[in-house]
């Protein structure tokens, strides 16, 4: 069972999940990266370009970053985490992770503590570049790379090199991401497919239906349901 709620930490969302059965989960491409706990372990999980299975059981709790604020809190750029779950002691010194899990377990639960851990590391670290939210929120209006790049001042280059770094992908995947998200929204409110795809800015419903597929492995009539 799958449960969520918003963050004390600006934009982010803790969450939890103890999977019903031996069935895979499914975590659709976002633009977010999480931190988790599973069975005593601090992970990372990067920006995904494609769905993500895993089939590991037992509870999992985390952490899901905005797009583009995380890896100023983990010290590393996004694109090096892309489509990988990697321990948080591959990327910080293993005796600091080790006293941090200990501050999670000792938590009233596991998901607070991730909450706790993320909002001394956001005081450490101060508040994201509000470029980036800026980047995040022109292309989820469904501006183009160009004109987002020219809104903001940046050269095509400067915008996907920061893209790169706060996002793990370049402005077009981005923009990729944001309008799945868009579809999914819409879809699971009850808009007819072919409004969707018009509302979320894909040329139209067959346009839709091969993006979510490649970008999530199944058709829209079946994740609208999840």
């Amino acid at each position: 069972m799958y449960a969520e709620r918003a963050s004390r930490l600006t934009g982010a969302v803790v969450w939890t999940n103890t999977p019903a059965g031996p069935d895979a989960a499914r975590v659709l491409p976002d633009g977010c990266m999480d931190l988790l706990w599973h069975e005593g372990r601090l992970l990372v999980a990067g920006p995904d370009t494609h769905a993500h299975l895993t089939a590991e059981p037992g509870p999992w709790a985390g952490i899901r970053f905005p797009p583009g604020t995380a890896p100023a809190l983990l010290g590393v750029p996004a694109h090096e985490l892309r489509d990988r779950r990697v321990d948080l002691a591959d990327l910080w010194p293993a005796a600091r992770v080790r006293r941090l899990a200990a501050r999670v377990a000792a938590a009233p639960d596991p998901a607070s503590g991730l909450e706790e851990l993320a909002l001394r590391r956001a005081a450490e670290t101060g508040p994201p570049d509000p470029l980036l939210r800026r980047i995040v929120a022109a292309l989820d209006a469904g501006r183009t790379v160009a004109a987002t790049a020219a809104e903001l001042g940046l050269g095509a280059r400067q915008l996907h090199r920061r893209s790169l770094a706060a996002f793990g992908y370049g402005p077009k995947t981005l923009a990729r991401v944001l309008r799945l998200r868009r579809a999914l929204a819409l879809a699971r409110a009850g808009v007819p497919l072919a409004r969707t795809a018009a509302r979320a800015g894909y040329a139209d419903q067959a346009h839709l239906a091969r993006d979510v597929r490649a970008l999530t492995g199944l058709p829209m009539r079946e994740l609208r349901g999840r």
